[in-house]
């Protein structure tokens, strides 16, 4: 007779199914991210929302919120913490962690207070900055990557391009507070009525915030003109309004009438660019008393030459008897909306900083977020900013390399 067969024994776990095994695949590298309140910069948006926070941390990152930072976003303490944030009493505790996720720019004091050798993530405002700061965070050995300089894969700038929106969008309620008696303005309905002439616009620039405030505008039948330095910019920003408005590059006689008559002028030219074109002080004395302007480029430089930053403590002033709104962080008059903006950007990005190993391994695989590295473990990299400070920079292409 044949030998009866031996019994093959199967270890059980060679029979499990393979979504099983999906529930403990590496998530990557666990992160420590610091999210301190910008509240005494008069900044209100925060980075992070809870639902941001519940999804960070459902990936094993832990993230510490200084308290009431989210305050004037309308996010609470407590929202934060059942998202699973843990709430830290002072800014110094968040400075701690390996990765600082802010909106306002760094000032010296708090780049003492640093750590070092950190990632910083968080808007420059190249205005903000000197010689002395930029030199300190080179001391500290920290790499510093700007929200304004971030691309996409496609070149795309996505932080610049949603606050842009919102900015444009937000320059018109501006602009119609300050014309209404509520703030002693003229009395001026920034609209159209049945039998009156309508209120008049002049956009310096076609960016997207000067396509948005044009849109916003154009909806309230205000009259909008809008000048600038490029025929083609300008046809292609009647393109994307889908309807004729008075452009024109900047003939002085015609730009001097349109500012004469206008209730507002907003400048609006390209973000990371220094404005091409400056209204003279002498053509903001020719504008009539109680116009307002709103310089949406100040943070760079300004579009007027009358223009200098203001805040939101005191976000006004008046020079030749013209209103001057002068706020680099205008988005952060609607935080709520600006946050869960940011959040939806910053969410992938964290997560592939995460999913990749970290900051240092995303800056090489990723040219886009490298693009907005401007100080690389201590070593500058972006060029214009070491021209506008006088301080050597290197090419980060050729430290990574190295590093």
């Amino acid at each position: 007779m044949e030998k009866a067969k031996e019994k093959v024994s199967i270890p059980k776990t060679m029979l499990l199914p393979k979504e099983e095994m999906l529930e403990v695949k590496s998530k990557g590298r666990k992160m420590k991210i610091g999210v301190p309140s910008d509240l005494s910069k008069v900044e209100y948006r925060v980075p992070l929302s809870p639902q941001a926070v519940d999804l960070l941390v459902s990936y094993g990152h832990e993230i510490l919120i200084e308290r009431d930072a989210g305050k004037s976003a309308s996010y609470t303490n407590e929202d934060y913490q059942k998202a699973g944030a843990t709430i830290v009493e002072t800014k110094e505790e968040s400075f701690q962690c390996d990765i600082i996720l802010r909106i306002a720019p760094f000032d010296c004091d708090e780049i003492d207070a640093l750590r070092g050798n950190q990632v910083i993530i968080s808007n420059m405002h190249i205005q903000a900055h000197s010689n002395e700061s930029i030199q300190k965070m080179m001391r500290k050995k920290v790499t510093t990557i700007a929200f304004e300089y971030l691309e996409n894969e496609d070149g795309f700038l996505p932080f610049v391009h949603q606050m842009s929106q919102i900015a444009g969008v937000t320059s018109i309620t501006i602009a119609s507070e300050y014309l209404s008696n509520s703030r002693n303005g003229k009395g001026v309905l920034f609209g159209e009525v049945t039998g009156v002439t309508p209120a008049e616009l002049v956009i310096i620039g076609t960016s997207t915030a000067a396509e948005y405030a044009a849109r916003a505008a154009l909806g309230l039948g205000i009259f909008v003109k809008v000048f600038d330095t490029s025929v083609y910019e300008l046809s292609k920003l009647e393109e994307k309004l889908g309807r004729r408005v008075f452009t024109s590059v900047f003939y002085p006689k015609v730009l001097r009438k349109a500012l004469i008559s206008a209730d507002a002028v907003i400048g609006a030219t390209s973000f990371n660019t220094p404005p091409k074109f400056k209204v003279s002080e002498d053509l903001v004395k020719q504008m009539k008393e109680g116009s307002v302007i709103i310089d949406l480029n100040v943070s760079q430089g300004g579009c007027f030459e009358t223009s200098k930053c203001t805040d939101f403590k005191n976000p006004t002033y008046t020079k030749h008897g013209v209103v001057h709104y002068c706020v680099p962080n205008t988005p952060a008059m609607v935080s709520r909306t600006a946050s869960i903006s940011l959040s939806n950007i910053l969410i992938p990005i964290l997560l592939a900083i995460g999913d990749s190993g970290g900051v240092e391994n995303y800056i090489k695989v990723s040219k886009g977020f490298r693009k907005g590295v401007y100080i690389y473990h201590g070593i500058l990299t972006n060029h214009d900013v070491g021209r506008m400070f006088n301080i050597a920079s290197k090419d980060i292409d050729l430290l990574l390399a190295v590093f």
